[in-house]
């Protein structure tokens, strides 16, 4: 039987190199991609989640994967948990850092005219004006001032359009609300949040209630967990990647 590789989905803005500094924690097989409009993979359009996951599940046959455990940051989590809820096979167990599950109707419309907003931007302004306002976005609250210029700084290989694109495809106000899935599900779902996101921790904590099987770990930093804590974040993801095979499936 194949081994149960852990596949890697970064955030907006990122690419698959964002997981070097935990990646060498993994005692198994691994795989981190590029999301449409990202790294190698930015002149890759997509029009919503499921072609998204059309691209995933074409990815992963293209790696010879079968089996695998699913992690994803932000964004990479969304695509992920949207991926999930389709029960594909050879899925075992997700991991979602920072995560949201989606909106009610009501507040769909509101999200879409934000993220438009952005999107514009990211279109017709020069990039380094955008992302410096970007990551002074409330989530983004606990990075100091070098932090937020490094980030920037990370960022600029990034093309405009593409985020713009990749923005307005997977805004949250398109995303299916999948609370009630993350509560019935079967599947080992593991949430990681931030002490410091006050947001996500909030909503982790809604997620995890007593008598849900999400198993919830709070780190004490902000919304890029893996960034900011690499050491710990790493220790806990090969813990999650090391499980037995008879508590992920």
């Amino acid at each position: 039987m194949a081994e149960i590789t852990t596949v890697l989905l970064h955030g907006l803005l990122g690419d698959r190199h964002d997981w070097a500094s935990v990646t060498h924690h993994l005692t198994g097989p691994w795989l981190a991609l590029d999301l449409p409009g990202h790294g190698e993979q930015r002149d890759l359009d997509v029009a919503d989640f499921a072609e998204c996951d059309r691209w995933l599940r074409d990815t992963l046959s293209q790696h010879g994967v079968t089996r695998y455990r699913l992690a994803g940051y932000s964004l990479g989590g969304r695509i992920a948990l949207y991926h999930a809820s389709l029960q594909p096979q050879g899925l075992t167990a997700l991991w979602l850092e920072n995560s949201h599950p989606g909106l009610p109707e009501v507040e769909r419309a509101m999200r879409l005219a934000h993220d438009a907003r952005w999107a514009r931007r990211f279109e017709s302004e020069p990039l380094p004006t955008v992302l410096h306002d970007w990551y002074c976005q409330g989530v983004f609250s606990d990075l100091d001032t070098q932090e937020r210029e490094h980030l920037v700084v990370r960022r600029l290989g990034n093309r405009g359009e593409a985020v713009a694109a990749m923005l307005r495809a997977t805004s949250l106000g398109h995303q299916p609300e999948l609370r009630t899935w993350l509560a019935t599900t079967t599947l080992p779902v593991t949430y990681v949040a931030g002490r410091r996101d006050h947001k996500f921790h909030n909503l982790a904590c809604q997620l995890a209630t007593p008598g849900s099987t999400i198993d919830l770990r709070v780190l004490d930093g902000g919304h890029n967990l893996h960034a900011a804590l690499p050491e710990v974040y790493a220790r806990e993801l090969a813990r999650w990647a090391t499980q037995p095979e008879e508590k992920s499936t």
